[in-house]
Parts: C-alpha cells; structure tokens; sequence
C-alpha cells in the first residue's frame, strides 16, 4: 500500500471530533472506576478497529506465519475475559477455557466467514457482560483480596488481575492499530 492510500482517519484521531464513544466529559473517580474506565476504552478501541470490515478483511493474518488476525484477537479477548473474570476471579478454576482446544489462545484456524465473525464477537460480549456483571457487585474495599490463578500456586489481589486485563487489552488494541492499517491504511488513536 502506497503512502498516498492510507487513510489517516480525521485529523489523526479514529473518528471524528465529538464521535468517539471512548470519550467521557467527567473522569473516573476510584480505584475500581478508574480500571472499568479504562477496560471500556480497550475494549470499545478494539471493537472499532474492527469496525465497517468483512470477514475476510477480520481474518486476514498480517505477518505470515503468525496466526494474528483481528478476528483472531476478538476470540482472544473472548477467552481472556472468560479466563479471568468467570474463571479466576469467581473462583471457578474448574470451568472449561473457551477454546480449550486452541494452543495459540483462540488465534489458530480463524474462519472468513460471517458465521465465526457473528460467534467471536456474540462469545466476546457474552463475556465481556459477564465481568461487567461482577464488576457491578463489587467495589474498592476487596480489590486487595486474593484469587488463585492455578492450584497449587500463589495468589494474586483482585487489583492485580485488572490491571493485568487492561495490559492484556492495551497490548492487543497496538497489534489492531497495526492489523487494521495493513488491511486499509486507516490509522488513527
């Protein structure tokens, strides 16, 4: 792709001034608001990177032969929320990961089709509704409590696992800037 191809979103900013659901007129106020806050704007960044493509452009793999794929990165994600919040945080280590059978983390045989694309994405809020949810039933005073990541191993504070979650999403929101722009130069925050 040529310089003069790419699309440099509005001005260098995704979307246009006053457009961007990521923005908020008042800021977080909290330790627990502060992490929801910024969870929302890595998760809605990803969901826009995604934005307005097909299944074939979503499943497109940038860098051969890495499995990183848009689509890819939306099954992560899927698995990264279920593992953690459903798993870790609710203290049901039992529960089947998602994609169990997936060594890559839900990057591996990404289908172009609308079908995987309506699956991935229906998995990943179904997952994401779920953290929200147990989000919602907690608050500041139990963010130093301890969860067992593994059996056998040592435990880790609430605290820790969501400032975990937002590196997880902060890293894969820097592979979608750069999946989106290989797929049609469109760059943007």
């Amino acid at each position: 792709m040529s310089s003069d191809q790419r699309q440099v979103g509005f001005g260098g900013i995704w979307l246009p001034e006053g457009e961007d659901p990521r923005q908020q007129d008042e800021q977080a106020v909290g330790e627990l608001a502060t992490y929801r806050d910024y969870l929302r704007h890595y998760r809605l960044t990803l969901e826009l990177k995604c934005q307005d493509l097909g299944p074939e452009d979503l499943a497109k793999q940038s860098v051969p032969p890495s499995d990183l794929s848009l689509l890819g990165l939306v099954r992560h994600m899927a698995r990264v929320e279920q593992s953690w919040f459903q798993r870790v945080l609710k203290e049901n280590l039992d529960l089947p990961r998602l994609d169990e059978d997936d060594p890559t983390g839900g990057f591996h045989k990404v289908e172009p089709t609308q079908e995987s694309v309506d699956e991935a994405f229906a998995s990943w809020r179904e997952q994401i509704a779920g953290a929200d949810a147990w989000l919602d039933s907690i608050d500041d005073s139990i963010l130093g409590e301890k969860r067992a990541v593994r059996p056998g191993e040592e435990p880790t504070s609430i605290r820790d696992i969501l400032v975990h979650m937002i590196e997880e999403y902060a890293r894969h929101a820097g592979h979608a800037d750069l999946l989106r722009e290989t797929i049609d130069g469109r760059t943007g925050q």
